[in-house]
């Protein structure tokens, strides 16, 4: 698939190309031209030069052609002037006895005709067929006392220069020209570039917005001829917001309306489980008990979930803070929930002083009180869990690994789906780490899941420490 930018570069340049080889064909024409012009001129002057050393008497013609004129005439073995004298015209009396006659045609004295032909070497002579450029010139001579005659005179030299001279007229035109197109192209594409780099910014801030972004894109500074593309791609996202917002109240107004009688129901059936002694009614009493508890816990997870949503969590602007202090406040208020379950909540922090973070503080707060609720909760009695906070290449890195039974490796991606739990163990509802990397990727940051040394799972989330630039 060719881009907007190739394709604008093909056909500003492809023009360019076709009126560089049109200038390059009529240069060639007009230097040959040229080329033959001058020749001709040679050629004529040359002609009657060699008509003055002919001179007509009473008896004949009287040849003045001594030889240091001939070796002047045929002094450049690779461009040697070939000439030929014959009266009447077609016998030969002085010159080379190869050159072809002219064209036939109404002879003008006086007035020399130029014509191309082919020389053939000599019967039984090595060498190439010559390509001749000659010139013809027809005289009359003769008076009262003698019969007027016609002389005819060629003056022939090779084409071989003249395309040397047209080749060499067209290099040095073609290459300043192939110089002026090359700079050009150069302006052209980086036209096209400036041009396009409103396309490219749109390109890019939709590229990199995060999965739930649904914040309008800027349009100020946008070329009118991509103000109707970002207005209908706005309107697309107020729409989805719109849904999301209903989906998101109807989620939270449901989670509401069922928290308070499933903390009734839990309320009611503890007072039963106190009061009741009959064992077979116990053992129902505590079933419904646990269901109205897990039921509770799916209604909290529930609102923590709707609260995480792109359009929840863009009225929550993120601050930043520290991070080692929070998490120390955290986790000393979960303690007393660790020990139920019988497992030892640790802490550890890999440097002193403060830990920057940019961060909502609640939503970090219900994703890390998830992360930890899992870790108790599954990490059975006895366990141990730890969270450990650093800093890393600008990056806040929260640690929370625990020497539970851990999570396979091929059920480490499914885990973050909503209502996927990786054991049947606990009374878990599958969305605590759903809502975990909900949260993490809202602040730009990562959750990734690992093995903890000797056993265990690791969980461990980066987060920008400071807040993006603009």
């Amino acid at each position: 698939m060719v881009s907007l930018h190739r394709k604008l570069l093909l056909w500003l340049l492809l023009p360019q190309l076709v009126l560089w080889l049109a200038g390059g064909v009529v240069t060639y024409r007009l230097a040959a031209g040229y080329a033959n012009r001058a020749i001709d001129a040679s050629l004529a002057q040359a002609s009657r030069t060699l008509l003055r050393q002919v001179k007509p008497i009473e008896q004949g013609l009287l040849i003045d052609f001594p030889r240091a004129a001939q070796d002047v005439l045929e002094a450049d073995p690779n461009d040697r002037l070939m000439y030929m004298v014959s009266t009447p015209p077609g016998r030969f009396i002085l010159g080379n006895n190869t050159l072809p006659p002219p064209p036939a045609r109404e002879p003008q004295l006086d007035t020399p005709y130029f014509y191309n032909a082919e020389i053939a070497p000599a019967a039984g002579a090595s060498g190439k067929t010559k390509h001749m450029r000659i010139a013809a010139l027809y005289v009359a001579y003769g008076d009262i006392a003698s019969p007027k005659q016609t002389m005819l005179v060629q003056v022939a030299r090779s084409s071989a220069n003249r395309e040397e001279l047209a080749r060499a007229i067209l290099a040095d035109t073609l290459l300043p020209l192939s110089g002026l197109m090359l700079l050009m192209s150069l302006i052209v594409w980086a036209g096209i570039r400036a041009g396009l780099a409103p396309i490219a910014g749109l390109r890019q801030a939709v590229e990199n917005r995060a999965p739930g972004d649904l914040t309008p894109i800027k349009i100020d500074l946008a070329p009118i001829e991509l103000r109707s593309l970002a207005s209908a791609l706005n309107e697309l996202l107020a729409s989805v917001r719109h849904h999301m917002g209903a989906q998101q109240r109807f989620i939270g107004d449901a989670a509401h309306q069922l928290r308070t009688p499933l903390a009734g129901l839990q309320s009611q059936t503890r007072l039963a489980l106190d009061a009741v002694t009959d064992e077979a009614l116990r053992t129902r009493l505590t079933l419904v008990h646990q269901s109205a508890a897990r039921s509770a816990h799916l209604v909290s997870q529930l609102l923590t979930l709707a609260r995480a949503e792109p359009g929840a969590a863009a009225a929550l602007a993120p601050t930043q803070f520290d991070l080692q202090r929070f998490t120390q406040e955290l986790v000393a208020q979960l303690v007393p929930r660790a020990l139920r379950y019988e497992v030892d909540l640790g802490y550890d922090a890999d440097q002193s002083g403060a830990i920057p973070v940019y961060a909502n503080a609640p939503l970090l707060r219900e994703a890390l009180t998830n992360l930890i609720d899992n870790a108790i909760r599954y990490a059975g009695s006895g366990a141990e869990v730890t969270m450990r906070v650093s800093q890393d290449q600008g990056q806040a890195v929260i640690v929370v690994e625990d020497n539970g039974p851990g999570i396979p490796a091929a059920e480490r991606e499914r885990v973050f789906e909503r209502f996927v739990r990786a054991t049947h163990s606990g009374d878990g509802c599958g969305l605590g780490l759903s809502i975990v990397k909900e949260i993490v990727e809202r602040h730009n940051g990562s959750v990734v899941l690992g093995d903890s040394v000797p056993r265990g799972l690791q969980v461990t989330i980066r987060l920008p420490s400071a807040a993006p630039e603009s």
